[in-house]
């Protein structure tokens, strides 16, 4: 069997904060209140859109594991466990905010959805492509052989799509921007979804939007059990529709969270529960970092994992989230939201992902073996806040800019 994918990539780290500026994707209309009526379905939509500061140190927890996966695999043989997580914390929250402005507005705006995940995400990606170009070109480093090829798939967010058609080992088509696969499948999964989503809303009620939701969860497991051969692992394991259930887990706590009033006794009855699994939950994400090398050939075990496995972990992540955001006074919750790891989860987790990849690549070019974890981190860090301040701050302003001026598009279907 081929061996399957050995990067991991910190899923496009959605960042609610910031996100505020993807929440209104508007319509051509005045904003006005919300009619009675107008909760469409989903009355608890709005008021679900604020910060959940334990996501955030989740996703620093996630990147972490990230980063220690790639120096040290020895270490963590799972740690590719944390990009399902990631997969799960995006789906969740873009969702979440396409929901609230389609109950505010009536409709969303894709044209400005789109708009503000560019401005998100493309403005750091090319920065890190062009440092990839840079080093290539100047210099005789091997970890940065073929990076202009590299950079042209990452900035197309099709490294994932040429991971897919490889099923021997992994050429050195993506090299140091290898970890951009992840990346490819949310970029995917966000020109995709939102039309879908505003389908549903348009032609559906909203039970029947969540009962689709739950349904389209379940698609992939099917289809990745079709597809599985050992020949297939890097398309299972790289394919947008072979990995969208771990997004669309995400996605159903949204639809269902929106669709419980606070008093409803349903939305008790998950705030107790997910609050009671949430730990074990997240020993058992930690129990596979530590222990399974999901990434490599394990015969029966591979087989299970790439096909059961991802929705597996999925829902492990969603019960994590909904515990974070039902039960923010919980410990785990509060441990989570420790300022440090709630600050680098909302502002850095992107920039670390992007950068941290390039990093090791370039102290395995020049032969840096003693301490090599502890110059990984300081360097990314370094990177990642260069990128925040430099880059990926001014262009969130201009999003926030875009939301303040208000829709300017009218709705698509």
């Amino acid at each position: 069997m081929a061996k399957a994918p050995d990067s991991t990539a910190v899923a496009e780290t959605e960042q609610e904060g910031h996100e505020g500026a993807d929440a209104a994707v508007g319509v051509r209309r005045p904003p006005a209140p919300v009619a009675p009526r107008a909760s469409r379905g989903f009355p608890s939509a709005v008021s679900r859109t604020g910060r959940v500061s334990g996501l955030d140190g989740l996703r620093t927890l996630a990147v972490a594991l990230v980063i220690v996966h790639h120096v040290e695999p020895d270490v963590l043989p799972g740690g590719a466990v944390a990009v399902d997580v990631f997969f799960t914390i995006s789906g969740f929250v873009i969702t979440r905010l396409l929901l609230a402005e389609y109950v505010r507005r009536g409709g969303i705006s894709l044209m400005s959805f789109y708009r503000r995940r560019w401005l998100r995400l493309v403005p750091a990606m090319l920065a890190v492509c062009a440092f990839c170009a840079l080093l290539a070109s100047t210099t005789s480093l091997w970890g940065f052989d073929g990076s202009l090829q590299a950079a042209g798939l990452s900035a197309a967010f099709l490294t994932n799509v040429v991971r897919a058609m490889e099923s021997g080992p992994y050429s050195g088509l993506t090299g140091p921007l290898a970890h951009t696969w992840s990346l490819g499948v949310e970029e995917q999964f966000y020109l995709l979804w939102p039309l879908m989503l505003l389908l549903l809303l348009r032609r559906f009620r909203a039970r029947t939007v969540l009962l689709c939701t739950a349904a389209l969860c379940v698609l992939p497991l099917l289809w990745r059990c079709v597809l599985w051969n050992p020949e297939a692992a890097h398309r299972i394991y790289n394919g947008t529709d072979t990995r969208a259930d771990q997004l669309l887990a995400g996605a159903l706590v949204a639809v269902a969270l929106a669709r419980l009033r606070s008093d409803d006794p349903r939305l008790a009855l998950l705030r107790t529960w997910s609050a009671r699994l949430a730990w074990p939950a997240l020993a058992l994400l930690g129990l596979v970092a530590w222990q399974v090398p999901v990434t490599e050939d394990l015969g029966v075990w591979t087989a299970a994992w790439y096909t059961i496995g991802f929705l597996a972990v999925a829902t492990l992540s969603a019960t994590l989230v909904t515990a974070l955001e039902l039960r923010p006074d919980d410990r785990l919750s509060r441990l989570l939201a420790l300022t440090p790891l709630a600050w680098v989860g909302r502002n850095l987790s992107y920039g670390i992902y992007l950068w941290h990849y390039p990093v090791v690549r370039l102290l395995a070019s020049l032969g840096v073996t003693e301490g090599r974890l502890a110059w990984t981190v300081m360097l990314t860090l370094l990177m990642a806040l260069l990128s925040y301040y430099a880059i990926e701050r001014p262009f969130l302003r201009r999003a926030h800019a875009t939301k303040a001026r208000g829709p300017v598009l009218a709705a698509a279907t």
